[in-house]
């Protein structure tokens, strides 16, 4: 879906198909079949924009025969269906029965991730439309947190680096301009919108504290330029489980130079009172074995979190932090993306509100901060069993809702749908 904004240029709205599991072309394939142009018609659109995950078999049969590639774009165009930017987070296995810990792998410091990540950008330069010559890439804030030392965080710059330049290569072969975009996550080296701004502008590396830190002694640290082709892709659920403010986060992004090449309109778990017993019981159902649900309270003493949200639950002390729990004396928030038109039922929320305040900042201005956002809300099959889509029509329906819901907020701040 495309918008137009006021300065005149165009943003552009998508959903990410990492909701549907696809590891082969065959499959992403089917994705386009059976799903993405099913919540085009519910839209009544004549054109969606999705974007698109390949995981790493996907994108090698498209990188080795270009004959797949060029089916790929006709099949797009055929089903009514346009991409401007890709998810390269996941890199396999994002539809397995057990993701957790694996969707790190490999991170930053491997030559696999700059291989699939340059991959990725060469297949976007080759996916967009006619008229569009500028795409984005989402991908892994560096590395989970643990192990990662001063080596492998200069590793991962300089993969960083390397992948910059290819980017400014691939720009002058093909005059489309491609930006990869790092997306903080609770629990990685890149938790926060500060640990981007650090990671992205200063030497040595970021913190591998897995809570926040104090900011470094300003002797040991050496400010660099910003490259404009590395970027932050900001996802409102990771935003608000961190419990970081909107204007703070992108004023800090703007004072640094750093660009956001895109970003995923997401909402987290909210528990207001997690001491509850009825609160506690209505979260459990929420802890599930697939994805990793990484819990944050924001205490006196700073945020403190776990890994997931079964630990957090684990608490036996109402004020007390166990090995295996959090402080419930203030609110949680889990990364759980819940749909974002239909909130989970009281005692608990989402974190909606969080995505409205970031949405009018990025593209409520003068000029819009980022023209890609992206609907990223790959959790309808682990939610709670009675909120669980049963059919693929129910998860279009779900879908398209959503992506009626960020519609009207865009036309709310002043844009203007287009054909």
């Amino acid at each position: 879906m495309r918008f137009r904004h006021p300065d005149g240029s165009t943003v552009h709205l998508s959903y990410c198909t990492n909701v549907h599991p696809a590891e082969t072309l065959d499959g992403v394939l089917a994705q386009l079949r059976d799903h993405c142009e099913p919540v085009r018609r519910r839209l009544g659109r004549d054109r969606l924009g999705i974007g698109l995950w390949l995981a790493r078999e996907a994108a090698r049969s498209l990188t080795t025969d270009p004959a797949s590639l060029r089916a790929l774009r006709a099949e797009l165009d055929r089903r009514g269906l346009e991409v401007v930017t890709l998810n390269g987070f996941p890199y396999e296995g994002f539809g397995a029965d057990e993701v957790k810990y694996r969707v790190y792998q490999p991170d930053w410091t491997h030559p696999d991730r700059l291989a699939h990540t340059t991959d990725l950008a060469r297949l976007l330069a080759a996916l967009l439309p006619e008229d569009v010559t500028e795409g984005s890439v989402s991908t892994l804030p560096l590395a989970w947190r643990t192990p990662f030392d001063a080596e492998a965080a200069a590793t991962a710059r300089t993969a960083l680096t390397t992948l910059a330049g290819r980017l400014d290569a691939l720009e002058e072969l093909t005059g489309r301009s491609i930006r990869i975009g790092l997306e903080p996550e609770p629990g990685c080296i890149v938790e926060t919108v500060a640990d981007a701004v650090a990671a992205l502008t200063t030497a040595p590396n970021p913190s591998t504290a897995p809570n926040p830190s104090p900011a470094p002694n300003p002797s040991s640290v050496t400010t660099a330029a910003p490259n404009p082709r590395i970027g932050v892709c900001l996802d409102t659920c990771h935003l608000a489980t961190s419990f970081e403010d909107p204007r703070t986060a992108l004023d800090s992004l703007a004072a640094a130079g750093i660009p956001v090449p895109k970003a995923q309109l997401s909402a987290a778990l909210h528990a207001e009172h997690p001491h509850l017993p009825e609160v506690r019981a209505a979260l459990a159902a929420f802890a599930e074995p697939r994805f990793l649900h990484q819990t944050r309270t924001r205490t006196a003493a700073g945020l403190r979190g776990t890994d997931d949200l079964p630990e957090a639950l684990a608490t036996s002390d109402h004020q007390a932090t166990t090995a295996h729990g959090l402080p419930d004396a203030t609110p949680w928030r889990a990364h759980f993306h819940v749909p974002l038109h239909a909130p989970p039922a009281p005692p608990l929320s989402s974190t909606l509100p969080v995505l409205q305040d970031t949405l009018a900042l990025l593209v409520g201005g003068p000029h819009p901060r980022t023209h890609h956002l992206e609907v990223e809300t790959y959790t309808w099959q682990a939610l709670p069993a009675e909120s669980r889509p049963r059919t693929r029509a129910r998860l279009a329906d779900g879908i398209a809702a959503e992506l009626t819901l960020a519609r009207d907020l865009l036309t709310d701040l002043g844009l203007k749908e287009l054909p």
